[in-house]
């Protein structure tokens, strides 16, 4: 007769067997899977490799034309500004080194610089947006009008046309030492500038910027220098918004600039003002600027050329 303790040997007998093959048939899959993703992380791991030599390879090639670059960029922009005057206009993220550099290659075209405003942060503050609107209002030069545009980097870039460029027309001032001073003072003190001498009066602009802007309210700043730089270029003979890499990015003023075809068709950006072949686009582009022309220039994928001149 078959017994309760024979059942219960059978069915432990039974899973017993069924363990003993799972683990047998696991072990034997295990030792394939194991194996083919040995193979694959080796095969990962030498295209790793070469992809970091390439990398590394085309950075060689990248700096060796940078080197070349800012040795003959001098050269290259020789008496392309003589007698042209250009005032240089910074903002707070603007590298110092980018500054040097640009100034340099100015001076190697022949051009006089006949000085420098940085904008603080706080110029392109949303929550500042009121004050710097009330302040301008404030501080705009007798004769002098303010654009209709009701946003602080369009009625700032008004103000500063005012006393920083001379007029197309005439090549005159349009404001006295004293009102300039007085503009530029108010603003400083205010927090909204930096302080220094006050620049003489130009043809010319450069409006130079670091990359794509960060934080909640980057479009907002981004749009402030945008139309800042867009409204300067209509108080003078040429301006050039130039930045670094991302500044062509929606988060960047250039990438606000070349989303609006009003703005393009007036203002010349360069997207790669960080490297030493992009100051020297800056100088191309102004000179352009003096022709009556502009241009979307650089390496980002909305710049239509990497030069005046030159098709994309």
């Amino acid at each position: 007769m078959i017994s309760l303790r024979y059942h219960i040997v059978s069915v432990t007998a039974v899973f017993l067997a069924l363990a003993v093959g799972v683990v047998l048939g696991s072990t034997a899959i295990s030792g394939r899977l194991l194996s083919g993703l040995a193979d694959d992380n080796g095969s990962l791991g030498r295209e790793v490799t070469a992809l970091r030599a390439e990398r590394d390879g085309l950075a060689a090639r990248l700096a060796d034309a940078d080197r070349f670059a800012g040795t003959v960029g001098p050269l290259g922009v020789r008496e392309q500004l003589a007698d042209r005057t250009v005032v240089l206009i910074t903002t707070a993220d603007t590298r110092p080194g980018d500054r040097d550099g640009l100034v340099e290659l100015l001076r190697a075209a022949g051009a006089k610089v006949t000085g420098e405003v940085q904008l603080a942060d706080s110029f392109t503050d949303p929550d500042k947006a009121d004050q710097v609107l009330d302040l301008v209002a404030r501080l705009q030069p007798a004769g002098t009008r303010l654009p209709t545009g009701a946003d602080p980097g369009t009625r700032a870039g008004g103000l500063f046309g005012s006393v920083l460029l001379l007029d197309q027309g005439t090549n005159q001032p349009r404001a006295t030492p004293d009102e300039a001073a007085a503009a530029l003072g108010g603003l400083s003190s205010s927090g909204f500038v930096k302080a220094g001498q006050v620049p003489q009066p130009a043809q010319l602009a450069v409006v130079l910027t670091g990359g794509a802007v960060a934080g909640d309210a980057a479009a907002d700043r981004a749009a402030v220098v945008a139309r800042f730089a867009t409204q300067l270029d209509r108080s003078g003979a040429g301006v050039v918004l130039a930045g670094g890499g991302g500044s062509a990015d929606g988060t960047g003023a250039i990438g606000v600039v070349r989303a609006d075809t009003a703005a393009t068709s007036v203002l010349s950006t360069v997207d790669h003002a960080d490297t030493a072949a992009g100051r020297v686009v800056v100088v191309l582009a102004l000179r352009e600027q003096v022709e009556g022309k502009a241009g979307r220039y650089g390496v980002a994928g909305n710049a239509e050329g990497p030069a005046p001149g030159m098709a994309g």
